[in-house]
C-alpha cells in the first residue's frame, strides 16, 4: 500500500460499506496523520502496527465490528502498541465488541491526547490509574461497558479535562475528592452505575459545571448547600438515588438552570417558595420522594415550564389556580398525594387527562377528570320563623352581593384572558421545516454516536439544534421501495394525532434523496431498560400508571381519532 501512496497524509473513509480487517500494510504509509474508518463493516483485531505511525494525529474507528487480538491476555494491546504515536490528539473506538481490559501503559499515550472514545466496547476490569497521567484529555467517554471497580483518584492529574462520562458501568464506591480538582470540567456522567455515599461538599468549586448526571446509582446523603454556588448549571439529574433531607432554598441561586430532575429519592419538607425563581427551568421532577405542604404559588413565576412532576408524595392544599398562566406546560402530574379542592381548567390544564390527578384526598372539576362536581357554597337558613320584612331584607341583600361578586369575578376573568404578548414566548419556536444541512449538522452527520435505534424502513438518531433542544430525526432508507410510500402515509397520520401519549411530529425534511421526520425526543430512554436494568426501578404504581398512559394511546388510536389507526405491534423497547 505505501508503494502506491507514499505521501498519503489522510485516509478519510467513514460511512462506508467496507469489510474485511484493516490491513497490517497500512502501517507503510508513514506520511499519515489522520485515518478515519468510522461506520463501515470492519472485523478483526485493531492492528498493532498503526503504532509505526509516527505522525499519526488522527484515529477514529468508531462502529465497527473491531476486537482485540487473539492473544491469552485480555489486555487491548493495541493501545499499547499507540503509546509509540507521540502525536497522538484523538483516539475514537467506539461501538466496537473490542471485549477486553484497559491496559496499565494507557497511562503513556501522546501527551498531546485530547480526546478518548471508548463508548460500548464491552470493556471490563477496573479503569487503569495511569489514565490520570494524560494531562492534556479533554474528553473522556467509556460510557456502556462492563467497567467495575473504584473512580481512580488519579483523575485529579486530568487539568485540562471538560467532559467526563462514566455513565451505565459497575463502578463502585464512593464518589472520589479527585473530582473537585478537575476545574475546568463541564459535563460530569456517572449515572447507572453502583455509586454509594454522600454527594461531594467540594463539588460547588467546580464553576466551570454545566450538566451534573449522577442519576441511578446508591448516593445517600442530603445536597450539600454549596452545590447550589454553581450559577451557570443548566441540568442537575440526581433521580433515583437514597438522598434524603430537606429541599434547599438557596436554589434561587440557579438562575440559567433548565432541568432539575430530584426523583425517586427520600426528600421530606415543604417545596420552597424559592423554587419558583428559576424561571427558564423547563424540566422539573420531585416526583416519589416524601414531600408534604402546598404547592407553593411561586411556581406560576417558571414561565418556560414544560414538564412538572410532583407525584407519590404527600403533598396537600389545592392546586394553584396561577398555573394556568405556564403557557408552555405539556406535562403535569399531581397524582398520589392529598389535595384538595378545584382543579383547575383553564390554559394548559385545559388539555391534561384524568391520569395527572387520580389518587388524591378530595379533588373536584371537569367529568372527564374522573372527579366530583364542584359545589358551590351557599347560605342556607333555617330555624325559627322570622318576619316578613326580614325576609325581604336579607333577599334583597343577597341578591346585591351576588350581583356584586359576578361583575367582579367578570372582571377579574376578562383581564386574565387578555394576557399581553411577550416576545420571549417565541424562543422556542420550531421552524416549519428542517433543511437537510440543519439535520445533518443536528445528528453530527449522522453519526453512530447519535442512533437511538432502527426499523424495517429507517433509524432514528438523536439532534441537537442551535439553541440546545432536543429532537429524535427519523430517517427512511429510500433504497426500499416501501420508504416513500411509508414517508408519506406517516407524515399523513400523525400530523393529525393529539394525544399527550403519543410522540408528537414537529416537522419534516423532504426531497428526492432524503425524507426524515422531526419527532419528539423522548429523554428518559427505552422502557426495556427501565423495566430490566440493574440501574432502574419502577414501584408497582408507577408500572400501572405507565400501563393505564398505553391503554390511553391505544384507545385513543382505536377509538378515539376519526379513522381508526392500524399500528405494529407494541415493544417494551420503545423510548418514553
Amino acid at each position: 500500500m505505501g508503494h502506491w501512496l507514499p505521501n498519503l497524509q489522510t485516509l478519510y473513509l467513514r460511512f462506508n460499506h467496507l469489510t474485511g480487517h484493516i490491513p497490517e500494510s497500512i502501517s507503510n504509509l508513514s506520511k499519515l496523520t489522520e485515518i478515519t474508518l468510522r461506520s463501515n463493516k470492519f472485523t478483526g483485531p485493531i492492528p498493532k502496527s498503526l503504532g509505526n505511525l509516527s505522525l499519526l494525529r488522527v484515529l477514529i474507528l468508531t462502529g465497527n465490528s473491531l476486537t482485540r487480538d487473539s492473544s491469552s491476555s485480555p489486555e487491548l494491546s493495541f493501545i499499547t502498541s499507540l503509546t509509540n504515536c507521540k502525536h497522538l490528539e484523538y483516539l475514537m473506538i467506539s461501538d466496537n465488541p473490542l471485549d477486553g481490559v484497559l491496559p496499565t501503559s494507557i497511562g503513556n499515550l501522546s501527551t498531546s491526547l485530547q480526546e478518548f472514545h471508548a463508548a460500548g466496547c464491552k470493556i471490563k476490569g477496573d479503569i487503569p490509574n495511569g489514565i490520570g497521567d494524560l494531562s492534556n484529555l479533554m474528553t473522556l467517554d467509556l460510557t456502556d461497558n462492563d467497567l467495575t471497580g473504584d473512580v481512580p483518584k488519579t483523575l485529579e492529574g486530568l487539568h485540562e479535562l471538560q467532559g467526563l462520562s462514566l455513565a451505565n458501568n459497575k463502578i463502585r464506591g464512593p464518589l472520589p475528592t479527585s473530582l473537585c480538582y478537575l476545574y475546568k470540567l463541564s459535563s460530569l456522567d456517572l449515572s447507572q452505575n453502583q455509586l454509594s455515599g454522600p454527594l461531594l461538599d467540594c463539588m460547588g468549586n467546580i464553576t466551570s459545571l454545566r450538566k451534573i448526571h449522577l442519576y441511578s446509582n446508591r448516593l445517600s446523603s442530603s445536597i450539600p448547600s454549596s452545590l447550589w454556588n454553581l450559577k451557570d448549571l443548566l441540568v442537575l439529574d440526581l433521580s433515583a438515588n437514597s438522598l434524603s433531607g430537606t429541599l434547599p432554598v438557596e436554589v434561587e441561586n440557579l438562575k440559567v438552570v433548565i432541568s432539575v430532575d430530584l426523583s425517586r429519592n427520600q426528600f421530606t419538607g415543604d417545596i420552597p417558595s424559592t423554587f419558583g425563581s428559576m424561571q427558564n427551568l423547563i424540566n422539573f421532577s420531585l416526583a416519589s420522594n416524601k414531600l408534604q405542604g402546598s404547592i407553593p404559588q411561586s411556581f406560576s413565576k417558571m414561565i418556560s415550564m414544560e414538564w412538572l412532576d410532583l407525584s407519590n408524595n404527600n403533598l396537600s392544599g389545592e392546586i394553584p389556580k396561577s398555573l394556568e398562566g405556564l403557557q408552555h406546560l405539556k406535562y403535569f402530574n399531581v397524582s398520589f398525594n392529598q389535595l384538595r379542592g378545584e382543579i383547575p381548567s383553564g390554559g394548559p390544564f385545559k388539555d391534561f387527562t384524568y391520569q395527572c390527578f387520580v389518587s388524591n384526598e378530595a379533588l373536584c372539576g371537569a367529568p372527564q377528570l374522573h372527579v366530583p362536581h364542584c359545589q358551590n357554597s351557599s347560605s342556607h337558613w333555617s330555624g325559627r320563623r322570622r318576619t316578613l320584612l326580614v325576609i325581604i331584607l336579607i333577599i334583597t341583600a343577597s341578591l346585591v352581593l351576588t350581583m356584586i361578586l359576578l361583575v367582579v369575578a367578570w372582571i377579574i376573568r376578562h383581564k386574565r384572558k387578555e394576557v399581553p404578548f411577550q416576545a420571549g414566548s417565541q424562543l422556542n419556536t420550531v421552524p416549519g421545516r428542517f433543511s437537510y444541512q440543519q439535520l445533518q449538522h443536528a445528528t453530527d452527520d449522522f453519526s453512530q454516536d447519535n442512533l437511538l435505534g432502527r426499523g424495517s424502513s429507517a433509524s432514528v438518531y438523536r439532534a441537537t439544534v442551535e439553541n440546545g433542544t432536543l429532537f429524535a430525526i427519523k430517517v427512511f432508507n429510500l433504497r426500499l421501495d416501501c420508504a416513500s410510500k411509508s414517508f408519506e402515509r406517516e407524515c399523513e397520520i400523525l400530523r393529525n394525532l393529539r394525544h399527550r401519549n403519543l410522540t408528537k411530529v414537529i416537522s419534516a425534511c423532504s426531497n428526492l434523496d432524503f425524507k426524515a421526520l422531526v419527532l419528539e425526543y423522548m429523554q428518559n430512554g427505552s422502557l426495556e431498560n427501565w423495566l430490566y436494568s440493574d440501574g432502574h426501578f419502577l414501584d408497582i404504581m408507577q408500572r400501572l400508571d405507565i400501563m393505564i398512559d398505553v391503554a390511553s394511546a391505544l384507545e385513543y388510536l382505536h377509538h378515539g381519532y376519526l379513522t381508526p389507526v392500524i399500528h405494529c405491534d407494541l415493544k417494551h423497547s420503545t423510548s418514553f
